[in-house]
Protein backbone atom coordinates (compact mmCIF):
# COMPACT_ATOMS: atom_id res chain seq x y z
CA UNK A 1 0.00 0.00 0.00
CA UNK A 2 2.80 2.47 0.79
CA UNK A 3 4.11 1.77 -2.64
CA UNK A 4 1.24 2.83 -4.52
CA UNK A 5 1.11 5.65 -2.03
CA UNK A 6 4.12 6.88 -3.10
CA UNK A 7 3.83 6.62 -6.52
CA UNK A 8 0.36 8.15 -6.40
CA UNK A 9 2.21 11.01 -4.93
CA UNK A 10 5.19 11.41 -7.52
CA UNK A 11 2.60 11.11 -10.01
CA UNK A 12 0.91 14.67 -8.39
CA UNK A 13 3.78 16.31 -7.57
CA UNK A 14 4.89 16.11 -11.26
CA UNK A 15 4.05 18.99 -13.96
CA UNK A 16 2.40 16.22 -15.74
CA UNK A 17 0.70 14.93 -13.05
CA UNK A 18 -0.75 18.08 -12.35
CA UNK A 19 -1.78 18.55 -15.77
CA UNK A 20 -3.86 15.10 -15.45
CA UNK A 21 -5.23 16.03 -12.28
CA UNK A 22 -6.91 19.23 -13.42
CA UNK A 23 -8.25 17.26 -16.31
CA UNK A 24 -9.77 14.57 -14.55
CA UNK A 25 -11.14 17.23 -11.96
CA UNK A 26 -12.24 19.35 -14.74
CA UNK A 27 -14.46 15.98 -16.17
CA UNK A 28 -15.60 15.31 -12.52
CA UNK A 29 -17.14 18.60 -11.75
CA UNK A 30 -18.80 19.00 -15.14
CA UNK A 31 -19.90 15.63 -14.94
CA UNK A 32 -21.88 16.24 -11.21
CA UNK A 33 -23.21 19.59 -13.44
CA UNK A 34 -24.05 17.43 -16.53
CA UNK A 35 -25.59 14.07 -14.43
CA UNK A 36 -28.76 16.55 -13.73
CA UNK A 37 -29.25 17.74 -16.92
CA UNK A 38 -29.21 14.03 -18.59
CA UNK A 39 -31.25 12.38 -15.83
CA UNK A 40 -33.97 14.90 -16.92
CA UNK A 41 -33.20 14.40 -20.06
CA UNK A 42 -32.52 18.32 -21.41
CA UNK A 43 -30.50 18.90 -24.77
CA UNK A 44 -27.29 19.74 -23.41
CA UNK A 45 -26.71 16.72 -20.62
CA UNK A 46 -23.60 14.83 -19.27
CA UNK A 47 -21.39 14.96 -22.40
CA UNK A 48 -21.76 18.53 -23.40
CA UNK A 49 -20.97 19.26 -19.87
CA UNK A 50 -17.82 17.26 -19.74
CA UNK A 51 -16.73 18.43 -23.11
CA UNK A 52 -17.56 21.90 -21.91
CA UNK A 53 -16.01 21.73 -18.85
CA UNK A 54 -12.64 19.59 -20.45
CA UNK A 55 -12.54 22.30 -23.15
CA UNK A 56 -12.23 25.08 -20.67
CA UNK A 57 -9.49 23.54 -19.08
CA UNK A 58 -7.28 22.49 -21.62
CA UNK A 59 -7.68 26.53 -23.21
CA UNK A 60 -6.76 27.80 -19.80
CA UNK A 61 -4.32 24.91 -19.26
CA UNK A 62 -2.41 25.84 -22.52
CA UNK A 63 -2.32 29.57 -21.80
CA UNK A 64 -0.63 29.01 -18.74
CA UNK A 65 1.84 26.77 -20.49
CA UNK A 66 2.83 29.32 -23.27
CA UNK A 67 2.38 32.45 -21.08
CA UNK A 68 5.29 29.99 -18.64
CA UNK A 69 7.09 28.50 -21.87
CA UNK A 70 7.94 32.46 -23.34
CA UNK A 71 8.37 33.99 -19.67
CA UNK A 72 4.93 35.96 -19.46
CA UNK A 73 5.00 37.82 -22.25
CA UNK A 74 1.92 36.39 -23.68
CA UNK A 75 -1.30 37.11 -21.49
CA UNK A 76 -3.51 34.28 -20.51
CA UNK A 77 -6.95 36.34 -19.85
CA UNK A 78 -6.96 36.36 -23.51
CA UNK A 79 -7.42 33.01 -23.93
CA UNK A 80 -10.36 32.97 -21.00
CA UNK A 81 -11.97 36.22 -23.14
CA UNK A 82 -11.98 32.96 -26.02
CA UNK A 83 -13.20 30.96 -23.75
CA UNK A 84 -16.01 33.19 -22.26
CA UNK A 85 -17.20 34.00 -25.23
CA UNK A 86 -17.36 30.51 -26.81
CA UNK A 87 -19.43 29.04 -24.15
CA UNK A 88 -21.49 32.01 -24.46
CA UNK A 89 -22.20 31.44 -27.51
CA UNK A 90 -22.81 27.29 -27.28
CA UNK A 91 -25.25 28.83 -24.63
CA UNK A 92 -27.34 30.82 -26.81
CA UNK A 93 -27.76 27.77 -29.23
CA UNK A 94 -29.60 26.53 -26.11
CA UNK A 95 -32.01 29.22 -25.82
CA UNK A 96 -35.32 28.74 -27.74
CA UNK A 97 -38.71 30.98 -28.18
CA UNK A 98 -41.47 28.98 -28.76
CA UNK A 99 -45.06 29.79 -28.87
CA UNK A 100 -44.10 32.75 -26.68
CA UNK A 101 -42.00 31.25 -24.21
CA UNK A 102 -38.49 31.21 -24.26
CA UNK A 103 -36.72 28.03 -22.98
CA UNK A 104 -33.12 26.66 -22.54
CA UNK A 105 -31.98 29.81 -20.72
CA UNK A 106 -31.56 27.75 -16.94
CA UNK A 107 -29.08 24.83 -19.25
CA UNK A 108 -27.22 28.20 -20.95
CA UNK A 109 -26.56 29.27 -17.40
CA UNK A 110 -25.51 25.70 -16.79
CA UNK A 111 -22.90 25.45 -19.72
CA UNK A 112 -21.89 28.86 -18.79
CA UNK A 113 -21.03 27.58 -15.05
CA UNK A 114 -19.39 24.73 -16.05
CA UNK A 115 -16.95 26.46 -18.60
CA UNK A 116 -15.72 28.36 -15.18
CA UNK A 117 -15.93 25.37 -13.55
CA UNK A 118 -13.58 24.28 -16.14
CA UNK A 119 -11.67 27.28 -16.01
CA UNK A 120 -11.01 27.04 -12.63
CA UNK A 121 -9.81 23.32 -13.15
CA UNK A 122 -7.70 24.40 -15.02
CA UNK A 123 -5.61 27.03 -13.11
CA UNK A 124 -5.33 24.14 -10.68
CA UNK A 125 -8.18 26.02 -8.49
CA UNK A 126 -9.95 23.03 -7.12
CA UNK A 127 -11.29 24.73 -4.10
CA UNK A 128 -13.25 27.74 -6.19
CA UNK A 129 -14.22 24.49 -8.83
CA UNK A 130 -15.42 22.57 -5.98
CA UNK A 131 -17.64 25.34 -4.57
CA UNK A 132 -19.04 26.54 -7.67
CA UNK A 133 -19.93 22.54 -9.07
CA UNK A 134 -21.98 22.24 -5.59
CA UNK A 135 -22.98 25.23 -5.58
CA UNK A 136 -24.35 24.60 -9.37
CA UNK A 137 -25.65 20.88 -8.14
CA UNK A 138 -27.82 22.26 -5.58
CA UNK A 139 -28.88 25.22 -7.85
CA UNK A 140 -29.86 22.85 -10.53
CA UNK A 141 -32.01 20.02 -8.04
CA UNK A 142 -33.03 21.88 -4.42
CA UNK A 143 -33.68 25.00 -5.92
CA UNK A 144 -35.31 23.83 -8.85
CA UNK A 145 -37.32 21.52 -6.51
CA UNK A 146 -38.00 24.48 -4.53
CA UNK A 147 -39.46 26.18 -7.41
CA UNK A 148 -41.75 23.71 -8.96
CA UNK A 149 -43.19 23.19 -5.73
CA UNK A 150 -43.32 26.61 -3.99
CA UNK A 151 -43.93 28.34 -6.95
CA UNK A 152 -45.55 26.13 -9.81
CA UNK A 153 -42.27 27.34 -12.17
CA UNK A 154 -40.92 25.59 -14.76
CA UNK A 155 -36.79 25.44 -14.41
CA UNK A 156 -36.62 26.47 -17.86
CA UNK A 157 -38.94 28.91 -18.76
CA UNK A 158 -37.90 32.43 -16.98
Amino acid sequence: MDVVVSTLSSLVASHEGQLTLRVVAAIAAAALLGFEREKRGKAAGLRTHILVGLGAATFTMVALEVEAAVGGVVDPTRALQGVVGGIGFLGAGQIVQARGDIRGITTAAGIWLTGGVGVACGAGEFFIAGLASGAGFLTYSVIARLEREAIGGDDETQ
